[in-house]
């Protein structure tokens, strides 16, 4: 009986790990494909600090590419601004010494991808627009990737989960068709230079044809 050589199927090409996140002392949003987090710790100060980094640390342990939001300065009033660009730096020095590429998105960019608009509530009442902004950005969650971001931390879910979307569309993954007015935030995030995993290839969907 003859042995002649089987040949087999590839393996298949799965997806990288992108996570998404939303970083604020009073509640972090991390999100990646088909789920989403809402990190609130009642400590402050330090206890906190180190509390949400081993949070973030266990959601990523296994990142091939991590979206962060920038920090956008002209919210809250100045109040804990300092408490909070300390948590940025020290999520991201985190990600940088265990070798995890991230990008960082400004809120704009991560507003448009998801609606369309950096302002899409501005046909509103200037005191009711941020919060509308909020609920709008929730709603193209529940409405394109099906997930339902409830409870305490929805808006902050529900943003986190745009950061990993666009992460996956930029990486080659997109999650859903989105139209070039929500598509061209993209082109303003400074990515990473692309590691192995975050190479294009002719298996995966191009994110110039969604």
């Amino acid at each position: 009986m003859s042995t002649a050589a089987v040949e087999t199927a590839p393996p298949p090409v799965a997806p990288p790990l992108v996570i998404g996140i939303d970083p604020s002392l009073t509640c972090t949003g991390v999100a990646g494909d088909g789920w989403a987090d809402a990190l609130r710790c009642k400590g402050r100060g330090h206890h906190r600090l180190r509390w949400l980094r081993e949070e973030v640390r266990e959601r990523t342990r296994a990142a091939d590419l991590v979206v962060i939001e920038g920090a956008a300065y002209g919210r809250g009033g100045q109040a804990g601004h300092h408490e909070l660009a300390s948590l940025w730096w020290i999520l991201t020095q985190d990600l940088w010494e265990r070798k995890i590429p991230y990008a960082v998105v400004n809120p704009h960019s991560r507003t448009i991808y998801a609606t369309g608009s950096a302002t899409p509530a501005k046909e509103h009442p200037k005191e009711k627009r941020a919060r509308i902004a909020k609920g709008m950005v929730r709603d193209a969650v529940a409405e394109r990737y099906g997930l339902e971001c409830d409870g305490p931390g929805r808006y902050d879910k529900a943003d986190a989960m745009i950061l990993a979307a666009m992460g996956l569309h930029w990486a080659g993954w997109p999650l859903a068709v989105v139209p070039d007015t929500h598509r061209r935030a993209l082109d303003a995030v400074p990515w990473p230079e692309r590691t192995p995993r975050l190479q294009a290839s002719d298996l995966k969907v191009s994110s110039k044809n969604s």
